[in-house]
């Protein structure tokens, strides 16, 4: 077994602390593309700080926002445990977009920014089973048409993402409409087409920039 480093000396766990509410502060309004140089000047420190406390920017990334990522698989969680599973969809992805919607940052993580962090996939490991159930359970009850899966969800998750980001700073309560409506779709209107697949919904999630 490896020995867990050991801890930090007290100013170099202040500094570390420091870099990380900089750094999830600056991601909360601009998102995950935040330099390490904008970062060391927000907290007025080198440079070299920042690249000595987290070498790769995958550890900063993981640092800032692993407690809201086990937040959000705990929603699912919830979730399944629900009576009613419509309910219990809605109000899951009513609390992970509430989380996205106080950072723009996590917004971006969670629908598909920066893919290749452990804790996403972890997290897609964890949940996918868990919302394909609930959909499953939603579609015996009649609380949803046959056809709808758990990928019609990933796709209005991915939406009203859309919308949320485009709204942040000039209506930033308009993504509860938009998944209003999203969810009225899909219990109601006629679907068109087949439901995306996973290796749809994997290029949907894809960061764009890779």
């Amino acid at each position: 077994m490896t020995e867990p480093p050991p801890p930090l000396r007290r100013d170099a766990e202040r500094n570390r602390q420091l870099l990380l509410r900089t750094a999830y502060d600056l991601m909360a309004t601009a998102g995950l593309d935040v330099t390490y140089e904008e970062i060391a000047r927000a907290a007025g420190t080198g440079l070299g700080t920042v690249y000595r406390r987290f070498p790769q920017r995958q550890d900063l990334l993981d640092a800032l926002f692993s407690a809201h990522i086990d937040a959000v698989i705990g929603f699912a969680e919830e979730a399944a445990r629900e009576d009613d599973a419509l309910a219990g969809l809605t109000r899951f992805l009513e609390r992970q977009l509430e989380l996205e919607s106080e950072s723009r940052g996590l917004g971006e993580l969670l629908r598909g920014r920066r893919q290749s962090s452990a804790l996403v996939l972890r997290a897609g490991e964890r949940m996918t089973p868990v919302i394909t159930g609930l959909v499953a359970r939603a579609v015996r009850a009649g609380q949803l048409p046959s056809g709808v899966t758990s990928g019609d969800f990933a796709a209005a998750h991915l939406m009203v993402g859309s919308v949320m980001d485009a709204s942040r700073t000039v209506a930033p309560q308009l993504w509860r409409r938009a998944l209003a409506v999203a969810l009225a779709g899909l219990q109601h209107a006629d679907l068109p087409g087949t439901a995306p697949d996973e290796t749809v919904i994997d290029h949907l999630y894809q960061d764009p920039k890779r």
